[in-house]
Parts: structure tokens; sequence; C-alpha cells
């Protein structure tokens, strides 16, 4: 393990947690965080003093020491403070610095994760096999996602993702209670019976679950296509350049290398690497060990309850009841009742009556077919058996169809361009993506001090403002715009 300098760092935020005056400092943490979810972000001195003064346990707390408390934590970065000078009329109000305080982004993520902690007892992980399935629906999904924007091929990671953290979170600590000392106590009480058919319904479910979706998916991981894998990477990549920051660098090695490495886990949850047992296999075995250890408790409860019974009472009570019984079909019905059927017929199924009358007999029906499975560990379904579908001609159409219709978009652009000049007063009524190109190309221009920009052909332009600030009207299907009369000139291309 490489260590890097942050790691070795101390961490001031957290002290507020665990040091002297703690009772005083978490409240009012948690009161800038309160407000910080009410979009309330500033908040001054006399409002955080008035806050608090209204629970029982700060009756004697003083203005004082509520600046003191203020001061520490902004020293450790808990709060920012800007000085607020609006209302300041003389020179000795300006220097007494009148602040206004805010959260700091750490310590909203370590006041986030103290709510987790302290509801850790209330909020119960389970499992949701629908987690598998939404996951197996994305993958599958891929080819039809990379024809889409940035902006929704982003949101689909993030989905993905979210789906897939939830998915492994929510195990291990459903996993982590029932493998707990204290459900192991559990197990071993007479109350544990009355719900141990619901707790193995449960798991046999998310079993079946994973072993309908973990093949699927760990197929569809296989018969990815590289090239479509790192284009789909490389889109989201760019998004996550492309989004705004306020005083945050990002590094483009480290972007991408976390989203690589998302992957990754993903497809070694499924797939496995290596030739190592991929984690799905391992959370197969892990359920069925699970399941397998509450019906032996189970059994060695029913065993010792019925360990102390005395069967010589029993026996007698049977025979006593036997001997009142008046003729030989009374005590077979009873000895049914007592030891069970002794050839029991198992009816299952009878789907699709041919009739809905009453009087129609078990034996008169059509006979419904049930295919039995083994229940044993090792018994495996044959998988079926699918050859790859050559979909290269498809693609080569698609490839020529989008390339065709960007040529005539470029076509249609230029045709409105006159002699390398594009006058926006002089157009006539055009398309709306159009008009959105056009301004598009004036948008570049004037975000630059220059004025010149350069379209997605590589062409550079400038852009020549209006004399005496004249005006113009775009007409378009939907709508008209009213804006300075620009003229957007081309250089020729050498």
């Amino acid at each position: 393990m490489r260590v890097q300098e942050i790691v070795r760092k101390p961490m001031t935020e957290a002290k507020y947690l665990n040091v002297d005056n703690t009772d005083r400092y978490r409240p009012i943490i948690r009161l800038f965080y309160l407000k910080y979810e009410k979009l309330k972000y500033w908040l001054y001195q006399e409002e955080v003093y008035e806050e608090l003064k209204e629970d029982a346990y700060f009756t004697e707390y003083t203005s004082e020491q509520c600046q003191q408390d203020l001061a520490a934590l902004t020293a450790w970065g808990n709060l920012l403070t800007i000085q607020d000078t609006r209302k300041v009329s003389t020179i000795e109000e300006f220097k007494n610095k009148k602040f206004r305080y805010q959260l700091s982004e750490a310590t909203v993520e370590i006041e986030r994760m103290v709510i987790r902690v302290e509801n850790l007892f209330i909020e119960s992980s389970s499992l949701e096999p629908t987690l598998l399935e939404r996951i197996r629906i994305s993958l599958n999904r891929i080819p039809e996602i990379l024809e889409k924007e940035q902006e929704s091929i982003y949101a689909w990671w993030n989905d993905l993702n979210n789906d897939f953290i939830r998915l492994n979170q929510n195990y291990q600590d459903y996993m982590r209670e029932l493998n707990s000392v204290k459900a192991e106590e559990m197990m071993k009480t007479t109350e544990f019976l009355v719900f141990k058919d619901h707790l193995i319904e449960y798991l046999r479910s998310f079993v079946k679950s994973l072993q309908n979706n973990a093949a699927s998916i760990e197929q569809c991981l296989k018969n990815l296509d590289r090239k479509m894998l790192e284009t789909l990477l490389d889109q989201i990549v760019l998004y996550e350049l492309s989004i705004p920051r306020m005083d945050v660098e990002v590094r483009e090695d480290l972007l991408v290398d976390k989203i690589q490495g998302r992957w990754k886990s993903l497809q070694e949850w499924f797939s496995g690497t290596d030739g190592k047992e991929s984690e799905a296999a391992k959370v197969f075995d892990t359920t069925n060990e699970i399941i397998r250890k509450i019906t032996r408790y189970a059994a060695r409860i029913s065993e010792m309850s019925n360990s102390g019974a005395n069967r010589r009472e029993e026996y007698h009570k049977i025979a006593v009841m036997f001997s009142k019984c008046s003729d030989i079909y009374e005590a077979h019905r009873l000895a049914a009742s007592v030891f069970g059927v002794e050839k029991p017929l198992h009816l299952k199924g009878l789907l699709g009556r041919q009739t809905e009358s009453i009087n129609s007999g078990v034996f008169e029906e059509e006979p419904h077919v049930i295919t039995v499975t083994p229940r044993v560990r090792t018994y495996k379904e044959k998988s079926k058996r699918s050859e790859i579908i050559d979909r290269s001609k498809e693609k080569e159409e698609l490839r020529i169809a989008t390339i065709e219709r960007l040529r005539e978009e470029q076509r249609l652009l230029k045709s409105y361009i006159q002699n390398n000049r594009l006058d926006f007063a002089s157009l006539p009524e055009i398309e709306p993506h159009v008009r959105d190109v056009f301004l598009t190309w004036l948008s570049k221009a004037l975000e630059n001090r220059s004025l010149c920009g350069k379209t997605e052909e590589g062409q550079v332009y400038h852009v020549e403002p209006p004399a005496d600030h004249e005006t113009c009207i775009i007409k378009s299907p939907d709508g008209r715009l009213q804006m300075p009369s620009y003229t957007i000139v081309f250089e020729e291309k050498p």
C-alpha cells in the first residue's frame, strides 16, 4: 500500500467531535447543518445564540461563550467566515468585525457521516433482488446509450453505479447482521421458529434473483465490444471534465483511473478475473450457507423441545382414543390424523381447467405436468448456447447514414454564408437547430477577447459588432429572437 501525504496529515475538521466543550460544539454544527439542508447557508452569531438558548441545556450559555465557540470552530476549518459590511455606519462598527458564518464542505460530509452513525440501529439493511435486474437492464442498454448525448450517458452511469453500490453495501450489511453474535443467540431460542420460514423464503428469493440475473450480466460483460466500452468511458470522462467546479482542480488522469476502477469492480463482481471466483458466486455460496445454518438451528431447537416429552403418556392417550372408536373406518380416520396419510396424494397446479363445474372430479381434469429438478448443491441446468450475431453490416449502414446526415447539415449551414460572411440581419426564416448552431458560434467568439472562434470543422472566424447598436430579428417556426446585428466573417482556408 502506498500512503499518500494527505493521508498522514491530521484532520482538524473532526476535532469538534471529541474535545472539551464538545457538548457545545456539536449542537452548533448540527444547527448549521439543519439550516444548510433548508438552503440557509449563512448565519450570524446572534442567530446561533438565539437558537441555542431555546434549549434548556443552554440556559446559562452566554454570548461571549458563543463567540468563543464560533472562533474555535472557524480555526479548525469547520466554519467559513465573511465580514458583513452592509450595515456598517461607523469605523468603530467596522473594527468590531461582525461576521457571517457558513459550514465548510468537509464539515458537511463529516456531519452527514455522524448522522448515519447515529441511525445505525434505526436503519436496517435489506436484500433487494430488483437491483440485480436494474443492473442487467442498464448494461443491456449500452449500445442504445452510446447514441445519446453526454448528459444522458452520465446520468446512466450514475444510476448504474448507485445500484451497484447499494447492492454491495446492503448485502454486506445484511450478512453482517445474520452472522453477528446477537443473531447467533437469537437462532438458539424457540422464538426464532416463528419467523424462520419467512427468513428462509426471503433469502431464497434473493438467491433465485441472483441466479437469474448474474449469468445474464456476466454474458453481457463478456460480449461487450472493447471499442464500444472505451468510447463509453471516454464520454463519461469528458462530461466530468466539462462540469464547472469552484476552487477544485480536477485531474484528468485521476478521473480516468476512478471511472475505469469502478467499471473493473463491476466486472470482477459478476465475472471474476485471472481465474478467480467472482463475487457473485461467493455471495451465492454465502447465502446458501446461511440458509443451511438457519435450518440446522431450527432442527436442533425442535429436537430439544421434543426430547423432554413423555412418550409413554402420549402413547397411552392415543391407545385410549383408538379403543373408543366405534368401527375400523373411524380408526383409519384417527390414524390419518395422528400418523398422517399412509399413501398421500399430492396435487399441485391444476392450471387452466376445462370446466368451472363444482361437480367435476379430479380424475376428469386434464393432467398438469411439472418438471422436477433435483435440489442438490451440485446440480446445474444446462446452459443454452447461442451464436454471436454478426451486426457489422447494420453498424456500417448506421455509420454511413450518420456521416451523410452530418454532411447534409453542413451544406445547409454553408448555404446561409455569402462571400464568407454570415449577416444575422439578412437571414431569412431558419430552422431552430440552424439558429442554435449560429448562436453557438457567436457565443464562442464573444467569450473571447479577440472576438475570434473556430467551428466544429476547424474553420476560424471573427465577429464584427453592429454599428450604432443596430438590432435585427431572427425568425424561426418556434418564435422570433431580437438581437444585435452581428456579422460573422470567416477566414479563407489556405
